[in-house]
């Protein structure tokens, strides 16, 4: 089981698309005893894999003594991050300390595009030579890459230069318009329908050729298409929301993920292991009782559909069928 603790709201980059729509801290966000506490908790509630992310968890004081408390506690400390602040010395600190493994995102292979989308010039650079400082601490690190209109054509091409520099995965987020990405014309950019489909199809064809894993993320059909095309994958089900997966942000509220902005509890006010077990939102998820074609979808357990999809096209119902599957139109609906 996964948890994504978005540890501060402050960041140096302004990125585009950003769900958090992240710049300066709060002043309420969860103070270094308070997040020891939640971590002990989340390791009571069986979690292994504990995300750092933000805004920019690098830009957290406390950061190393945090990821010592995961560690310790069992849980397997890795990032979500930019990259431009991964120097040689922290970098090394963080292998120290008992971080396992980097996050870094990678838009585009030009860097004027992912300058551009991240909001500051030189944040190409920054990001690859953190990249490389990860490579000399022995801290193992992956490419993260928000997949739009127009990076499409390059995804094959980055999970190439993602062999080449050393990264142990390339995962590919595909957009949900929530946050800034939704007061922004962002969402024409991203991928619907036909041109989804085709674009999960590739990763896939591409995972054949390359021996680092290749993980399409908020795309839960890519489970589906993987069975379909006899691709092995050490995924078992695409949408994990509520099920193995869920995020807690700056100031301690829980949400079944990142894009689906609905409060499933307060660290502060219930511990989180409790919020685990027993948020009404959380079990309705686990119910797999979903509307429309996907609940009728022989994919049902494996795919799921991306519920944070569904609330957003359909006026917060987040069980609802989500709108960018073919699969669906094509054979659920023309029975």
């Amino acid at each position: 089981m996964i948890v994504s603790w978005n540890t501060t709201n402050a960041c140096n980059l302004k990125c585009a698309h950003c769900y958090r729509d992240a710049g300066a801290r709060k002043e309420e966000e969860l103070s270094t005893d308070e997040a020891k506490k939640m971590i002990g908790e989340i390791a009571r509630a069986g979690f292994k894999i504990m995300i750092f992310s933000g805004g920019e968890p690098l830009m957290r004081d406390d950061i190393m003594e945090l990821v010592r408390e995961a560690a310790g506690a069992g849980v397997r400390p890795v990032f979500g991050t930019n990259g431009t602040l991964i120097t040689e010395s922290i970098a090394s600190d963080l292998k120290k300390a008992g971080a396992m493994g980097m996050g870094i995102s990678l838009d585009s292979l030009d860097k004027a595009k992912h300058d551009r989308l991240r909001g500051e010039t030189g944040a190409w650079d920054a990001a690859v030579r953190g990249m490389e400082n990860c490579k000399k601490a022995g801290l193992p690190f992956q490419i993260h890459t928000t997949v739009m209109d127009w990076n499409e054509n390059e995804l094959e091409g980055i999970t190439d230069f993602a062999v080449r520099i050393g990264a142990v995965a390339h995962h590919f987020f595909f957009l949900v318009p929530t946050g800034r990405a939704a007061s922004s014309d962002m969402e024409k950019k991203s991928l619907h329908a036909e041109a989804y489909e085709k674009v999960l199809t590739r990763i896939m064809e591409k995972q054949r050729s390359v021996g680092i894993e290749l993980k399409p993320t908020c795309a839960p059909q890519f489970t589906r298409i993987a069975k379909m095309m006899g691709v092995q994958t050490r995924f078992r089900r695409g949408c994990l929301a509520g099920m193995a997966y869920c995020i807690v942000g700056p100031t301690g509220k829980v949400q079944p993920c990142a894009y689906l902005n609905i409060e499933a509890g307060d660290v502060r006010s219930k511990p989180f292991d409790a919020i685990w077990k027993e948020s009404d939102v959380l079990r309705r998820l686990r119910t797999m009782d979903y509307g429309g074609g996907c609940g009728v979808c022989e994919f049902k357990r494996v795919c799921g559909g991306c519920r944070a999809r569904a609330a957003c096209y359909h006026e917060g119902d987040y069980m609802a069928e989500e709108p960018w599957c073919l699969y669906r139109e094509n054979k659920v609906h023309n029975i």
